[in-house]
């Protein structure tokens, strides 16, 4: 039986900032991030999107009625949690309408948790094929303004739908999972924005890949070049770059120049997005498959998960033929549509965000064009609104 990805949509702000304007504003010169680090343009999350609130926008326009009813478990990864005990899951449930019998929870472990559902949800529908069940990846990156993060931040979810005899992609039974305690990134609790070294956490990622990668490889006898293409957790693109190329000396000129130009396709709407934490690697994945014609039923995807404090999982799944059909195939157009910013305007949402506080707040939801909004907090609760309701 096979089992893996059913249907993946995306969802992120209607706003963003160029990345050569940011430049210019922080005194670098613009190759520095349009090279350097690889993206061209950062989503800026306004103060009435939050991790609940992406998820729901990712996940609801992909699902049908029959869909709602045959979910049984829900998952959210994310490192951007709004409360330190009840899951974002819950809300999420609610707003998207499942029935009630639904398991729901919240995953952490940096980047890597919407990996750890994913496999855990694949698990779930092995052993109950007649069900299904919903994985988000829904962060919002925060580094802090003028620091050296700052341009590896964004934000955004991506909805994985997981069932029996899947539509887009079919995941194999094994991987290679490397799980250490390293001090590459972190977020106390009582940090709003997060902390990284950041040439240190970039090594750690490369190894970590190579370790998991050769690793996969030794588990299951698979030849490098049996795989069409790798596809990377991309925090910013060239850090999956920098992985991919440490793995080229493996496979022979022709397997290079293809694993580069598959590496394009995956990497296109990462670059227009910024830095998704738990959804970087499938928004990845969704990218390659919506661009790159190069790809066909029957080729095998290779997939980096990387989550820093540190955890990484290599493993694979199968295009099925009829791929296409489930994947979110108006996201190049909604992404050329989104509104820029000044970074002014950037700079006033990053610090507009609901205030971590005990008092009434509201926000002004007029401008923000999607379904569900976060209008703000009453009596210590957030206020979510569902405009369709």
């Amino acid at each position: 039986m096979k089992v893996g990805i059913d249907k993946l949509h995306f969802a992120t702000s209607h706003l963003y900032v160029d990345m050569a304007e940011l430049a210019t504003a922080r005194q670098e010169e613009p190759d520095k991030y349009l090279i350097g680090i690889g993206q061209s343009r950062m989503a800026v999350i306004p103060p009435s999107q939050d991790t609940v609130t992406l998820a729901a926008n990712a996940a609801a326009p992909m699902l049908t009625a029959a869909d709602i009813e045959a979910i049984d478990l829900l998952i959210v990864g994310t490192e951007s949690g709004i409360d330190n005990s009840k899951a974002s899951a819950i809300y999420v449930a609610r707003l998207l309408g499942l029935n009630r019998r639904v398991r729901t929870i919240e995953m952490k472990e940096a980047c890597y948790a919407a990996t750890a559902g994913l496999q855990l949800a694949q698990d779930h529908v092995r052993a109950h094929p007649d069900k299904k069940a919903l994985v988000i990846g829904s962060d919002i990156a925060r580094y802090g303004l003028n620091t050296p993060g700052e341009p590896t931040q964004g934000g955004g979810a991506v909805a994985m739908l997981v069932s029996a005899d899947p539509q887009v992609l079919a995941l194999g039974t094994e991987s290679c999972v490397l799980s250490e305690d390293v001090m590459d990134f972190w977020r106390p609790l009582y940090h709003t924005t997060a902390l990284v070294d950041g040439k240190y956490s970039s090594n750690i990622y490369i190894d970590y890949f190579q370790d998991v990668f050769k690793g996969y490889l030794q588990k299951t006898g698979m030849q490098p070049e049996d795989l069409a293409a790798l596809v990377f957790h991309l925090p910013y693109t060239k850090m999956g770059l920098k992985a991919l190329r440490s793995a080229l000396p493996l496979v022979d000129d022709a397997q290079q120049a293809s694993w580069l130009a598959h590496f394009e396709h995956a990497r296109q709407l990462n670059r227009q997005v910024g830095n998704l934490y738990t959804g970087s690697l499938y928004l990845s994945l969704l990218s390659q498959l919506l661009t790159d014609d190069k790809l066909k039923a029957g080729d095998r995807l290779g997939l980096f998960s990387y989550g820093s404090g540190a955890e990484g999982e290599f493993f694979t799944g199968e295009l099925q033929p009829d791929y296409q059909a489930g994947l979110d195939v108006g996201l190049p157009q909604r992404l050329a549509r989104r509104q820029r910013v000044s970074v002014s305007e950037y700079e006033k949402l990053f610090n507009g965000q609901l205030a971590w506080r005990a008092d009434d707040q509201t926000i002004d939801v007029a401008d923000d064009p999607h379904r569900f909004v976060l209008t703000g907090q009453q009596d210590e609760q957030r206020q979510y609104l569902d405009r369709e309701a």
